[in-house]
């Protein structure tokens, strides 16, 4: 089982990683993206016979406690089999 944890900045963080990205986009001729978040991906394999649920709360305590730093950052993850 895989788990896929995006890690992004909380929109009440000024992001400014993102804000380049974003005027470097403008320049070089895609002005239609008016806004640009960054953020950072992990990809979890997890050990086989794991449950869905144990996997959950694994990959979550993980995000929670290791890949996020809680003040500024928000996380999502899905799981694959």
């Amino acid at each position: 089982m895989k788990a896929h944890v995006y890690v992004t900045l909380k929109t009440s963080v000024l992001d400014p990683q993102g804000q380049t990205i974003q005027n470097a986009l403008r320049k070089i001729g895609f002005a239609e993206v008016i806004a640009v978040r960054q953020g950072k991906y992990f990809e979890l394999t997890l050990a086989e016979g794991l449950s869905a649920d144990a996997a959950r709360a694994h990959v979550e305590r993980i995000a929670r406690e290791v890949l996020t730093n809680p003040v500024i950052e928000e996380y999502t993850y899905r799981l694959e089999e």
